[in-house]
C-alpha cells in the first residue's frame, strides 16, 4: 500500500514513489537498490492512468503481471503452460502485442515495460480478447535477461521502436549494444530470432552494424541488410504516424547461431540437476 506523509497540516499528501500506484499493482523500482548503478536505456514515465487501465491493474496484475526483482529464476514452462515463449521488450500501449497474441495463441508472450498506463492497457486488452498467452512484466529487461531467465529458454526476442536516444551524448543509453546482445544470446535457443524495428535511421544503421559484428547472431537476409516488415508484426498507430511524416521503418531479423562454447555456470548447474535433459541444439 502507498505510504503517505504530511509535511505540514495544509499541504497535499506526498506519495512514496517507490510504492505501487494502485493496491496490488506494479511498483516503481522492483529490483531496488541492491543491483548495481548503471546507465539505463529507459526512463519511466508517470503519465495519466485511465479508469479502465486502473481497474485492469488492480484486478489483473496479481494474475498476469509480475515484478522484475532479480530474485529467482522464472519457470516459463509453468508460467505459460508449456507454450514456447517470445520475449518482447517495450510494448508501449500494448495494441501490437495483443494482436500478435491473438494471431498466435500457441505462443506465449512475455511483455516487458515500465509504462504504467501501457501495462494496464495491455492487461485490459488481454482480458477482453481472452488472451491467456500474455504475461506482463514490470522493470528492467537487463535484470530479467541476466538473472531471471534460464539459458536457452526463449523462442524469440522482439524489440520494436526502442527509444533512439538521438543526441550523440545519449547514444550510450541505446538498448542494442554488444553487451545486451550477449545477454540475449544466452537466453535464446539456437535458431531463435531477434527481431528489431525502428523508424530512426541512424539507430537502424547502428543496430545493423552491432548485430552483424556479434559472433552469436547471423542476419536472416542473404544480402546482409534490412528485412521487409514481416506479416506477423502489426502496423502500430505509432508506426503509422511516423510513416505519414515520411519516416522510413527498418526491420532487422537476426538468428541466434548454434555454438560449441562451454556452458556458463548457470547452464552447468542446470544440467547437473537434470543429467537426462537433452541438449537443445540436438
Amino acid at each position: 500500500m502507498s505510504k503517505l506523509r504530511n509535511p505540514t497540516p495544509n499541504s497535499e499528501p506526498i506519495r512514496d514513489r517507490s510504492a505501487p500506484r494502485f493496491p496490488g499493482g506494479p511498483v516503481a523500482d522492483p529490483a531496488g537498490s541492491h543491483h548495481e548503478r548503471r546507465i539505463r536505456s529507459f526512463q519511466p514515465r508517470r503519465s495519466r492512468v485511465t479508469t479502465g487501465q486502473e481497474d485492469a491493474l488492480k484486478r489483473l496484475w496479481p494474475v498476469w503481471g509480475f515484478e522484475i526483482d532479480g530474485h529467482g529464476v522464472l519457470d516459463l514452462e509453468e508460467m505459460f503452460d508449456g507454450l514456447p515463449v517470445v520475449l518482447e521488450i517495450g510494448f508501449g500501449m500494448g495494441e501490437a502485442t495483443a494482436q500478435m497474441g491473438a494471431d498466435s495463441p500457441g505462443t506465449g508472450i512475455l511483455a516487458v515495460d515500465v509504462h504504467t498506463p501501457g501495462q494496464g492497457n495491455l492487461l485490459g486488452l488481454a482480458e477482453r480478447n481472452g488472451l491467456s498467452n500474455i504475461r506482463v512484466a514490470n522493470g528492467d529487461a537487463i535484470i530479467l535477461l541476466r538473472e531471471m531467465l534460464p539459458p536457452r529458454s526463449l523462442e524469440g526476442l522482439r524489440v520494436y521502436f526502442p527509444d533512439p536516444w538521438p543526441k550523440k551524448r545519449h547514444h550510450k543509453r541505446r538498448l542494442i549494444q554488444p553487451e545486451f546482445l550477449t545477454l540475449a544470446a544466452r537466453c535464446l535457443k539456437p535458431g531463435a530470432v531477434l527481431h528489431c524495428a525502428t523508424d530512426w535511421e541512424p539507430y537502424a544503421e547502428q543496430m545493423l552494424e552491432v548485430l552483424s559484428a556479434h559472433p552469436e547472431f547471423e542476419n536472416t537476409r542473404d544480402d546482409g541488410g534490412f528485412a521487409p516488415r514481416p506479416a506477423f508484426r502489426p502496423l502500430t498507430r505509432f508506426e503509422g504516424q511516423g510513416l505519414d511524416k515520411g519516416h522510413r521503418v527498418n526491420d532487422l531479423l537476426f538468428r541466434r547461431v548454434a555454438r560449441d562454447a562451454p556452458l556458463d555456470q548457470h547452464e552447468h548447474d542446470q544440467q547437473e540437476q537434470d543429467p537426462q535433459e537433452q541438449d537443445p541444439q540436438g
